[in-house]
């Protein structure tokens, strides 16, 4: 049966798992940043490659781009970062704990519990600052980026010189970005460092709207792909005092998480926005001339921006289960079988009969090979054990080598979700297996 998913689940099956560790655990550990174990890394990297896949690789009007974290601060001055990039701010005057105003719902401080002890809020900027080279003044200053839209607004001259496409067309990335949280919380979801995947599409400024809800439609379609539940995802059209400094119009895909309905990606029309900031404070032109004609512009853009964490959140809270196996409680992961970190377990029924070990080592590397990095080889405990390991990490089959192998070359394979189980021939194991 499902049940209602709390933030706890998820954060003790990531670390007994090794999904998510808290960084610099050792060392008692660093607010707001994370770590990714071997679990954990492999499934960012399965909806990382989905979104380019999807995004790029299947699209012939996209151009990927990978720009460089550290930039000229006159790119974060030109897109009002500097100024605009901010929280509101106070500070409890008893225990000097630091709070978002906006995320306080009461006067009561939320670390020492007294009331009346904030002060006025103040603006914070989010920016990590640094200085490049030897020397420490003005000039040096630079700051970590706290988004990676930039990088593909400053490159935008750079992919039209080169490959002049046609428009529409859209310029990816998928990087680190970092932003100085004044509190960090709800594990993964808010952090100071964490990845994006975002498109700038560039569009005729008369044409945005059409752009817009196919964008829309492409979004729904993938969020399908990530396995998550229609039900729990609402499309917020943001009003015009909330949206951001640079957006006309702006919808966030709002998911719920275990800790509350909260932003899962967005869809912003940022007009031209960026591109003539860039003009005005560069003095380069970034106009567009239309192919066949003598009109040239400037571009309009859409932007769909994407949080790799908050995206494999939403996947892991999808994904849990609960059921009754045998009378036992059994934990699982129903993770899309083109998401789940590893797809095959593969187990010798008995570790200490050589017969067996070796032919499921073979039986290992068939797979292995077919399957490159998402193949496991599980032979610690009793097979009932191996079953309740793996369905917790989300591995769709295991595989065991018994000794009815040896003698027609089949092996059983049991399927996570239902639990079945089959004798297949090595020679059909594959995604066929259970449609």
């Amino acid at each position: 049966m499902e049940k209602q998913v709390k933030l706890e689940d998820i954060v003790s099956l990531a670390k007994r798992r090794g999904f998510i560790f808290q960084g610099s655990e050792v060392y008692g550990g660093l607010s707001g940043t994370w770590d990714y174990g071997p679990l954990g890394l492999q499934l960012k990297k399965n909806i990382m490659n989905l979104w380019w896949k999807t995004f790029v690789d299947e699209r012939d009007d996209m151009y990927g781009v990978d720009a460089a974290i550290l930039m000229n601060q006159k790119v974060w001055q030109a897109s009002g970062h500097v100024d605009t990039f901010t929280d509101p701010l106070v500070e409890c005057s008893n225990c000097k704990g630091r709070f978002r105003a906006d995320k306080i719902d009461t006067s009561k401080c939320p670390t020492c519990g007294k009331e009346g002890t904030f002060g006025e809020p103040k603006q914070f900027n989010m920016m990590f600052k640094t200085n490049v080279g030897p020397v420490d003044d003005e000039s040096s200053i630079s700051y970590l980026r706290p988004e990676t839209a930039q990088g593909i607004f400053t490159n935008y001259k750079n992919v039209i010189d080169t490959f002049y496409p046609d428009l529409p067309f859209g310029i990816a990335q998928q990087g680190k970005a970092f932003r100085n949280e004044i509190s960090p919380r709800d594990f993964v979801f808010r952090s100071r460092e964490f990845e994006q995947m975002e498109v700038e599409y560039f569009v005729h400024p008369d044409k945005w709207e059409e752009a817009f809800e196919q964008w829309r439609k492409d979004i729904g379609a993938f969020l399908d792909q990530l396995g998550l539940p229609k039900d729990k995802i609402t499309e917020v059209e943001v009003p015009e005092n909330d949206r951001a400094h640079y957006s006309k119009r702006t919808i966030d895909y709002e998911f719920a998480f275990p800790h509350d309905n909260d932003e899962l990606l967005g869809l912003a029309y940022r007009t031209d926005f960026d591109l003539m900031n860039i003009q005005n404070a560069s003095g380069k032109s970034m106009e567009y001339r239309v192919k066949g004609t003598d009109e040239t512009l400037v571009p309009h853009v859409i932007e769909p921006s994407f949080g790799v964490e908050r995206a494999l959140m939403a996947v892991l809270t999808s994904a849990y289960r609960e059921d009754e196996q045998n009378g036992e409680k059994r934990i699982f992961l129903a993770l899309p079988e083109h998401l789940a970190p590893v797809k095959y377990a593969v187990s010798p029924l008995l570790k200490n009969k050589p017969e067996l070990v070796e032919k499921a080592r073979e039986v290992y590397a068939k797979l292995s090979k077919d399957n490159p990095g998402r193949v496991m080889w599980d032979d610690s405990g009793n097979i009932g054990k191996r079953y309740r390991r793996q369905d917790e990490i989300g591995t769709p089959y295991c595989v065991v080598i018994d000794f009815q192998t040896l003698e027609d070359g089949t092996v059983t394979i049991r399927e996570r979700d239902t639990t079945e189980q089959k004798r297949v021939e090595i020679s059909e194991m594959d995604e066929r297996l259970f449609n």
